[in-house]
């Protein structure tokens, strides 16, 4: 069985106990922060190892590097193949800066992009600009509304009732 599969039976569980699965997410982003304030230190350093060497690189155990390595996946520059990956696989963490950031503000995990590391990356105004841009490209925005008096959007100058709202 690869090891994002097992990641996913632990972490995912559907008959594990709450209490035990919210302390394992506790102890997961406790990790999780330690690791990513490494990386930050040296952002534009591509880090690449097996999983077991990164593991052993960060103290932690595979199965946490394996959770690490697929929340960081959609924020490199070229993903890894994490859906075969093995101990023995060869990853690369190439860092794409600002959507990793924006990942990290998407998942709501302000303890992950309040790390003070970011702040030796992009100044406040950047930070601000990057939280900004994340949360409004999710933003749904409804059409207005057009009643049958309003000016036909068309631009043909009639009323919509008379033109594009007609019933044919």
């Amino acid at each position: 069985m690869a090891l994002l599969e097992k990641w996913h039976k632990i972490a995912y569980s559907e008959t594990a106990d709450k209490n035990e699965l919210q302390k394992f997410w506790g102890r997961y982003f406790d990790i999780e922060k330690g690791i990513y304030a490494e990386l930050l230190k040296n952002p534009d350093e591509v880090v690449s190892g097996t999983v077991k060497e990164l593991a052993e690189k960060y103290d932690v155990d595979i199965m946490a590097m394996t959770g690490f390595l697929d929340g960081i996946n959609d924020s490199l520059k070229e993903a890894n193949p994490i859906e075969e990956m093995e101990e023995d696989t060869v990853v690369k963490l190439p860092i794409d800066k600002e959507l990793l950031y924006k990942n990290m503000v998407a998942a709501g995990a302000d303890w992950l992009y309040g790390l003070e590391e970011w702040n030796a990356i992009f100044d406040e105004e950047k930070q601000k600009e990057l939280y900004k841009e994340q949360k409004s490209s999710t933003t749904i925005v409804k059409d207005a509304k057009v009643y049958p008096n309003d000016p036909c959007p068309c631009g043909s100058g009639k009323k919509y009732k008379k033109c594009c709202g007609k019933n044919k």
